[in-house]
């Protein structure tokens, strides 16, 4: 894998995300209440809503529009809604967020 640095993990607050463009489109971000870091597609799969603007809740979020609940680890709509998202592969390096753009391209084509 090809790992990109992003930013810093200070630059995402606890249960907060932020938005990274990519060549591939939007990434959102997310740091849970217990610092774990999830990277998943920005849009979700009901009617493309900014994930990266839900509520943060355990290892999932919420999205902003209409209240479907997606899986940081899975990427999968959870409940009785189904639906999926990519997740990204990241990980932290001294303090550092990196995340593994050619996954991305791979998951892609």
């Amino acid at each position: 894998m090809i790992w990109t640095t992003i930013g810093s993990t200070d630059d995402i607050p606890r249960r907060g995300a932020r938005c990274v463009a990519t060549p591939q489109g939007k990434i959102a971000v997310f740091r849970t209440a217990d610092d774990q870091f999830y990277a998943i597609d920005d849009h979700c799969p009901h009617k493309g809503g900014p994930l990266s603007q839900g509520i943060v809740h355990g290892a999932a979020v919420t999205c902003p529009l209409h209240n479907w609940v997606i899986s940081l680890e899975t990427g999968k709509a959870l409940g009785a809604d189904e639906g999926s998202v990519r997740t990204i592969p990241i990980r932290v390096e001294n303090g550092a967020l990196l995340i593994a753009l050619d996954a991305q391209l791979q998951a892609a084509e």
